[in-house]
């Protein structure tokens, strides 16, 4: 790859792995569009780590918190005293728990998936879809008085977020689109459904990190340190923006210009299949 590619195709990975538009979309399109070539596994791999770095870095408050209580659910530290640390705990549960059924869709649906959904028929349909979806979980989230606090969303409502997590293993679908969506359907604020997004996304990323880097090692593919070193830097400094200009930007505008952007994006992308 050249270094132009290697700069576009990391910051996308960054921008759009926590922006509700589809990471998988954004790195697919360029070889579909513009013929470049694919960016292969070790790249993939970097901008993953780039990305996860970025998330854990950005909530290592929260990360903290959770690990400490979940450990003393599992009697290897303290236990719980207090409600705040009782509810990290329950918190953690819930984010290992919703993440099994991405990880066994993924394990068992990756292949199916690599074959026949990463084609921009595929994309510009479940971008148009799933940004409808979203549009209209916003405007109900916007027209709602009084909103679900996130204690209230219990291991069903989590576990609802986390099948559709699953879903998002199809390409254009949008990992943080469709957990945000779910998550202001069942009542969560923005920024709420938004942070859950994000600490869902931690064992996530770290599962799909851990499976290229798997496929790295067992394949005979040669690994370009540059592009891995330059796309994980550039990955995890746009990722990081990202995360906290979308938790100011979310809380004052909503959803809806991303919403916009996606029906744009489905549209053109339908044009450009069709025509």
């Amino acid at each position: 790859m050249s270094t132009l590619e290697i700069i576009i195709l990391a910051l996308l990975q960054g921008l759009t792995e926590f922006l509700p538009i589809s990471s998988s979309a954004h790195l697919i399109l360029p070889s579909q569009i513009l013929g470049w070539q694919d960016q292969g596994l070790g790249f993939d791999v970097a901008v993953h780590v780039g990305s996860l770095l970025a998330v854990v870095l950005y909530f290592r408050k929260e990360v903290g918190e959770m690990a400490v209580a979940w450990l003393g659910t599992v009697n290897i530290g303290p236990a719980a005293n207090s409600s705040q640390a009782s509810f990290d705990g329950k918190l953690a549960w819930w984010i290992i728990l919703a993440t099994v059924p991405a990880g066994l869709f993924g394990l068992f649906g990756k292949d199916y998936i690599e074959e026949h959904l990463r084609s921009a028929l595929v994309i510009a349909a479940t971008t148009l879809l799933f940004g409808f979806l979203l549009g209209f979980a916003d405007v109900k989230a916007g027209h709602r008085k009084v909103n679900k606090p996130l204690e209230k969303l219990g291991l069903k409502g989590a576990m609802l977020i986390g099948l559709a997590q699953a879903v998002a293993l199809i390409p254009g679908t949008s990992r943080s689109g469709i957990t945000m969506t779910i998550g202001l359907m069942l009542g969560l604020s923005r920024d709420n459904a938004a942070r859950f997004s994000f600490l869902l996304s931690i064992p996530a990323i770290a599962m799909a990190g851990s499976y290229l880097t798997l496929k790295l090692i067992l394949s005979a593919e040669g690994v370009d340190w540059y592009a891995m070193g330059l796309g994980s830097l550039l990955a995890f400094i746009s990722a990081y923006a990202c995360i906290h200009y979308f938790l100011i930007l979310v809380n004052k505008v909503g959803m809806m210009p991303f919403v916009i952007y996606r029906l744009i994006l489905g549209a053109g992308l339908l044009w450009f299949v069709l025509a």
